[in-house]
């Protein structure tokens, strides 16, 4: 697996201008890292937001429990380090899970972290706190959780339902950040107060979010930046043309596509830029609950009619993966091989028989060439969602469907999906946390905030709940096959396919790991430096 992943990494990456010497140097501190942004997120607060447009700047201002490694490139069990936990144990049973706490850390106010903070931010999390989050679309990932026990101001212990190993894999996300007690929620949309290595200064909608260098950070020596300036700039070819320019230190991570890679490989030379897998899957939200989407039968046809490698070939030239809903490996842990999948709806790589059998499917429902079925494809109004949307437009006409685009900006299109205001959606998932404790209960949990399409199968949910409890890694991987091939079977999120991301950066920016299959989980930046 090992092996495998370096050789993915070092195939994808488009490294120009790199010098071994260069990595030898000493950090410098000082100098304000310059980023661009993609767009205007909604509020500040990552845990009542659902995009990375949120995670990815403000995860410098927080620290978590625990942490994946920030230089280790797949996040996996074995990676997770301590954070504001200084140690974690379980009981015997495996339903009690104690955090140590460190001592002496101050949020960004003076005041002191405690044990309290701890219980306050999952009091939010699971919907018991008195003051509720506004939105909570994470709130599957703590349903094991009962209580959270202050053993001191110094010690929390979690309460689970049942054991589940991998819960540490949640904490240790980007997405997991622990809140102030006393600060309240509407705050921390605004002008939020964190532990991390960077103070928020101000969030300026539709022109930029600034940090500044947190000079009481726990940890001695960090941050080495003074700040971090992101300017929002939602024209892609704006944004890279001032990135080539020098005006930007890093673009705005996993946005950057191959031919713009190519672009600033010829333009910038000497700028490093890294394509890889980043565990986001572009996928076909079908709203169950709306008409004519309630018809099992035309969903499946919706999903024999995709040709999952036009996709990639058109849209990435190439750089893509077909896969289910764990991401393909060597860069992801859990996802299934290749020969796992032919057998799938949809995955046949003979199109044209697949979308005969649609036809087939449409006759059926009384559909045909002079009786075509009208629809509109709802989708975020970022390149990113718009270009696989035109994609899915012409390839539905092989079947009689005429779809039109529903543009939907940001700060509108998580509330519109959540409020099921749509037929059917094309839609960019990125897995905070590549295990499918994450997956399998957000995506497809009965009941699940972020269940888009409204699917629902109880019986495979216990199925969730059983992989949930292993510990051994091999059997738990076989039992979360045999759950994904039900969920493609069942059409509940059909995936086009796996993207592949690029990110490029300055020649004197380092100290910064891309994760290969993540883009939520590596940001703190305390360990980035400017040498210049």
């Amino acid at each position: 697996m090992e092996l495998g992943l370096r050789s993915l990494v070092a195939g994808l990456a488009l490294v120009a201008g790199f010098s071994v010497a260069g990595t030898a140097l000493a950090q410098k501190s000082g100098g304000i890292l310059r980023v661009y942004h993609r767009d205007s997120p909604a509020s500040m607060s990552i845990h009542e937001e659902a995009t990375n447009s949120v995670s990815i700047p403000m995860m410098a201002v927080f620290n978590n429990l625990v942490l994946f490694d920030q230089h280790e490139a797949q996040n996996r069990l074995d990676t997770i380090r301590p954070d504001l936990a200084a140690s974690w144990s379980w009981s015997a049973n495996g339903t009690r899970l104690t955090f140590k706490l460190r001592e002496g850390v101050k949020w960004h106010d003076g005041r002191s972290f405690t044990a309290e903070d701890v219980k306050c931010t999952w009091d939010l999390l699971t919907g018991q706190a008195p003051d509720p989050l506004r939105a909570n679309p994470r709130k599957s990932w703590w349903s094991n959780v009962t209580e959270v026990v202050i053993d001191g101001p110094a010690q929390a212990t979690f309460v689970l339902k049942r054991p589940q190993p991998a819960i540490l894999a949640l904490f240790a996300s980007g997405l997991s950040p622990v809140y102030p007690c006393h600060v309240p929620a509407a705050q921390m949309r605004r002008h939020p107060i964190g532990t991390g290595p960077f103070k928020f200064v101000e969030f300026r909608p539709n022109q930029s979010i600034k940090f500044v260098r947190n000079p009481d950070y726990w940890k001695a020596g960090r941050p080495y930046l003074d700040g971090i300036a992101y300017t929002i700039v939602p024209s892609r070819s704006t944004a890279i043309l001032a990135f080539i320019a020098g005006q930007f230190d890093l673009t705005f991570p996993y946005e950057v596509t191959i031919p713009l890679l190519k672009d600033v490989k010829q333009q910038a030379p000497q700028a490093t830029c890294e394509l890889v897998p980043a565990n986001s899957s572009t996928n076909l939200l079908v709203n169950r609950e709306a008409r004519p989407f309630d018809n099992a039968e035309l969903r499946r046809a919706l999903a024999l009619a995709l040709d999952r490698k036009g996709f990639i070939d058109t849209l990435a030239q190439g750089q893509g993966d077909v896969g289910a809903a764990m991401e393909p490996p060597p860069s992801g842990v859990w996802g299934m091989p290749e020969g796992e999948l032919a057998s799938l709806p949809g995955y046949d790589p003979d199109t044209a028989k697949n979308r005969a059998l649609a036809r087939e499917i449409m006759a059926g429902l009384g559909h045909g060439p002079d009786k075509r079925l009208a629809i509109k494809i709802a989708v975020r109004n970022i390149p990113t969602y718009r270009d696989p949307a035109v994609i899915l437009v012409d390839q539905l006409k092989a079947i009689w469907v005429d779809a039109e685009l529903d543009t939907v900006e940001t700060a509108n299109w998580f509330p519109k999906l959540a409020r099921k205001d749509f037929q059917i959606g094309v839609n960019n998932t990125g897995s905070a946390v590549d295990d499918p404790d994450q997956q399998f209960f957000e995506n497809y949990g009965c009941g699940s905030e972020r269940n888009y399409a409204g699917y629902c199968n109880r019986g495979l949910e216990a199925m969730f709940l059983e992989q949930s409890a292993i510990a051994d890694q091999d059997q738990r991987k076989r039992l979360v096959w045999e759950i994904d091939k039900k969920l493609q079977r069942d059409g509940a999120r059909p995936i086009l396919y796996h993207t592949r991301l690029g990110t490029c950066r300055q020649p004197h920016v380092k100290g910064l790991t891309v994760m290969v299959n993540s883009q939520y989980n590596g940001w703190r930046m305390e360990d980035v430096w400017l040498d210049k």
